[in-house]
């Protein structure tokens, strides 16, 4: 279902040319006074950019746009031009492995920053696995997708071209229950899944970890991701007196399940994971003191955060860069900074062994100056910054409560 130092005035020269379909956008920065006489070289972006995640996804294109839009202007890549090319996804599987076809075939992609959701990134790794074109996911957290399906208890890397700047699952999932059971002092907790892995794998790590805590599992039930009633399940929940609910989804299923729920009688707290965090949850049902767990500080907050959001804001998107979008940022900053010592001393032709090349670049990358602060990857290209927050809708907002870097005990 969520890292820059101080940057000065932004974005001198031309920008922006925009080429829209109906599932592609192409975006370019201007390269005023830099030598690129050596061509172009495309940034792709794979996100859910229509649709009822759309929220998250414009948020992501926009802020890989500006990534690359930064770096044209400070030749960032010696004798290049960078553009980003984003394709929809609409959170379907089967479009972002076409999308990530398209880009693992022209050498001129020198990566992917996307998916967002996992399971669009479960379909992508496969195709671009033998061409081995490097994929930094800025939102995806199943852990499946680094450490393999027994991430548990026997962890291996399957796709050495798959790198991630978010925290996992199985670490997000009992980082809310322990807020949950230790800070709301919440016992009896039912548990709502739409079914899909990501939810599924939350679920199942949420309620290990409550259960370690004293609380209880009264009852786990699935919906689907696209029904709109949820008054049967609701009705066999209500009925067992939950002191809070779980869902395993994202605010376009947990918005009106939280309003269905307090419909019925049953007003106690949603809580959920960073699918949730979003304005659009609220607009759709969510109540106060409903939670959402998210990766990574409130970006707001942060020194290294704040000059992402004030150049976001400079630009005058219409979307906002939602949770994602400084992830996306600085999934982006890896790309460029990596592809720039790869062409240092070499001109990219996108063959075998140059991508595996900027994989080891990728691999080797650690700065504290992302937006969200810490970015680098352990041996898995999971993200080394297990800072994650807790939200509570506040007087229909959310507001930040607790943030913290996840340690198992």
């Amino acid at each position: 279902m969520r890292t820059k130092s101080a940057l000065s005035v932004l974005i001198a020269g031309a920008l922006a040319t925009s080429a829209c379909g109906a599932a592609k956008t192409e975006t370019a920065g201007g390269a005023g006074g830099c030598d690129t006489s050596k061509g172009t070289l495309v940034i792709g972006v794979i996100a859910p950019m229509s649709g009822k995640l759309s929220a998250i996804g414009l948020g992501i294109r926009n802020s890989v746009q500006l990534a690359v839009e930064q770096a044209n202007t400070k030749c960032a890549v010696k004798g290049y031009r960078l553009r980003a090319d984003a394709q929809d996804d609409e959170a379907n599987p089967d479009k972002g492995a076409a999308a990530a076809q398209r880009f693992a075939d022209d050498p001129n992609v020198v990566g992917i920053v996307g998916s967002y959701n996992s399971g669009v990134a479960r379909a992508i790794q496969p195709k671009i696995a033998a061409s081995k074109l490097l994929q930094i996911s800025p939102g995806n957290t199943d852990p499946v997708l680094s450490r393999g399906a027994a991430f548990v208890k026997a962890p291996k890397r399957t796709y050495d071209n798959y790198f991630r700047v978010v925290g996992t699952d199985d670490l997000q999932g009992p980082f809310n229950a322990r807020y949950m059971v230790e800070h709301e002092g919440k016992k009896r907790i039912a548990i709502i899944t739409d079914g899909k892995a990501v939810g599924e794998n939350s679920a199942t790590q949420f309620a290990l970890e409550a259960r370690r805590l004293g609380a209880r599992i009264v009852i786990r039930e699935k919906v689907n991701e696209n029904d709109s009633d949820f008054s049967s399940v609701l009705t066999k929940v209500k009925a067992l007196k939950p002191e809070a609910i779980y869902v395993g989804s994202e605010y376009h299923v947990a918005g009106p399940l939280s309003k269905q729920a307090k419909d019925l009688g049953l007003s106690v707290p949603i809580s959920g994971t960073d699918g949730l965090f979003d304005p659009q949850f609220i607009a759709l049902g969510g109540k106060d003191g409903d939670v959402a767990t998210s990766v990574g500080a409130p970006i707001e907050k942060l020194d290294t955060g704040k000059a992402f959001v004030a150049a976001y804001k400079a630009k005058n998107f219409s979307d906002g860069y939602g949770g994602f979008g400084a992830f996306a940022y600085d999934a982006a900053n890896v790309v460029v900074t990596s592809v720039g010592k790869v062409t240092a001393n070499a001109a990219w032709t996108g063959e075998l062994d140059q991508r595996n090349k900027l994989n080891e670049q990728v691999q080797a990358y650690k700065t504290d100056a992302g937006a969200n602060g810490v970015i680098g990857f352990d041996q898995y290209g999971d993200s080394v910054n297990k800072m994650f927050t807790v939200y509570q809708v506040t007087s229909g907002a959310w507001k930040d409560v607790l943030s913290d870097q996840y340690e198992a005990k």
